[in-house]
């Protein structure tokens, strides 16, 4: 079973989100949610959220997971703002310490 793959890409940021869905079904997981952010005033914006939350309701899927798989996933990420839209569960990726 090959889940179904809708890539956001946003062109400030050089960066891509992901909706990953079951293709079976309505669940859906987020992966790295870009929250946008204007340097020059500092402030942030959700365009980019918006934009896969919107593809979420169209169709009518369930998100489960938000997963951010940057090591700072915490600072640029939209993954607060789709939670509150979304009530889904975030998991962030933690660094592996290799054996010595």
């Amino acid at each position: 079973m090959t889940p179904i793959v809708t890539p956001f890409f946003d062109v400030a940021t050089n960066t891509v989100s992901y909706v990953v869905q079951d293709p079976n079904g309505r669940a859906a997981a987020i992966v790295d949610s870009v929250l946008d952010f204007d340097y020059a005033s500092g402030r942030t914006d959700t365009r980019s959220a918006d934009a896969v939350i919107a593809f979420v309701r169209d169709n009518d899927l369930t998100v489960e997971w938000l997963l951010e798989t940057s090591s700072i996933a915490c600072s640029r990420t939209a993954t607060a703002f789709i939670s509150a839209s979304c009530a889904a569960t975030c998991c962030t990726r933690r660094a592996t310490p290799r054996p010595a």
